[in-house]
């Protein structure tokens, strides 16, 4: 039943974001289809992307941050959200890993926190390296990501009981780098 549940909200997650998308009303934050010209990203100092690496692409995301009941407290279990373009088309999916994987072109990135930068009243902005890539497309080769501008997404501070699960909607901009050719 938990494993369903959180299939289940995910799911919903996702769906909702991709409505969002759909609809308009999420924020896009990549160049279109064959420009170039990306947005300034604007991140921290403990945030920065070591040189050598060229921004290649910016994603905004609305999703859920999930957390389940372990021994009375929340905790952590996974993200899931959808990626988003300028035009407000979906573009990829974020889940559990974490992992990015492009719905455009089937290219995916794993990557692990290795640095953080707290924001009050939301999820921790973050540098991730990564540590897996797959493909030739927009994710294929790259290094390093940053989640940015946070909103939402903090876990419930009441108790819990028992095994129960709680997605918590949020939104960021990911950066995604490659190395400097």
């Amino acid at each position: 039943m938990k494993h369903a549940k959180r299939i289940a909200l995910t799911a919903t997650a996702l769906a909702a974001g991709a409505a969002a998308t759909l609809l308009g009303t999420g924020v896009g934050q990549a160049a279109p289809a064959g420009t170039t010209a990306l947005p300034a990203v604007h991140a921290p100092a403990a945030l920065q992307v070591p040189a050598g690496n060229k921004l290649t692409a910016v994603f905004s995301a609305r999703g859920v941050q999930t957390y389940t009941c372990t021994d009375g407290a929340w905790k952590f279990l996974e993200p899931g959200a959808v990626l988003s373009d300028r035009a407000h088309r979906p573009v990829a999916l974020h889940s559990r890993g974490p992992v990015w994987v492009s719905t455009v072109d089937g290219s995916a990135v794993n990557a692990s926190s290795v640095a953080s930068s707290a924001k009050d009243g939301t999820i921790p902005e973050l540098l991730l390296k990564a540590t897996a890539t797959r493909g030739t497309g927009v994710f294929g080769d790259v290094t390093y990501v940053q989640r940015l501008d946070t909103t939402g997404g903090v876990a419930p501070t009441d108790a819990c009981t028992g095994t129960e699960q709680v997605g918590v909607r949020y939104t960021a901009t990911y950066a995604f780098y490659k190395a400097a050719s």
